[in-house]
């Protein structure tokens, strides 16, 4: 179960104030179709996510537990840097919007903003630390819908009362601190 609540909490937090937590409000505000834009988040989440997470127990075998045990938790620390730093959307990540529908754009520009976010390194990371791919990938796709469904139906107003800033210093810390216990091999980890 700690492969769950962590790989949850982590992506959770770190996707407060994520380019696709602000895509999720831009759609949401484009099609007025909630339910389809949950589900198309939550598609593209387990799929994206699925395959992170396949890429990262296979990077974890591939490369040994020693290996790993460094990348990882420099990874970690990379990431605690990273989530200082603030998202923006991209102007062009909406511009499928009429062609597919509510869900389709959502599935497809939900996918495409996912690769190479910091959910989704976070996710191959995590999945090369913990060896229940299962529980990763549920806890990172249940931390998507945690953090991006409440987006979708009180966007705007959720961002008036939560301070990303501290949001993300929370996430940072969180990542440090798995960046140094992975450093450390504290309780063996590998």
């Amino acid at each position: 179960m700690e492969a769950f609540f962590v790989s949850l909490g982590v992506v959770a937090l770190g996707e407060m104030g994520d380019k696709t937590q602000l895509l999720a409000i831009i759609l949401a505000a484009t099609f007025r179709k909630p339910w389809q834009i949950v589900a198309g988040i939550f598609v593209a989440t387990v799929v994206n996510h699925a395959v992170a997470g396949a890429v990262g127990g296979w990077v974890a075998q591939a490369l040994g537990p020693d290996l790993m045990r460094w990348i990882i938790g420099v990874s970690f620390l990379a990431m605690a840097v990273w989530m200082l730093i603030p998202d923006k959307i991209d102007d062009d990540s909406t511009t499928t919007k009429h062609a597919y529908g509510a869900f389709g754009t959502t599935v497809v520009t939900f996918f495409l903003a996912e690769m190479g976010d910091k959910t989704q390194i976070a996710t191959v990371a995590l999945a090369a630390r913990y060896p229940e791919l299962v529980q990763v990938v549920v806890g990172t796709t249940l931390g998507m819908m945690l953090a991006n469904v409440p987006a979708v139906f009180l966007g705007d107003k959720i961002a008036q009362k939560v301070s990303m800033k501290l949001v993300h210093s929370v996430a940072a810390a969180i990542f440090a601190v798995l960046g140094v216990l992975t450093l450390l091999n504290v309780g063996n980890f590998f």
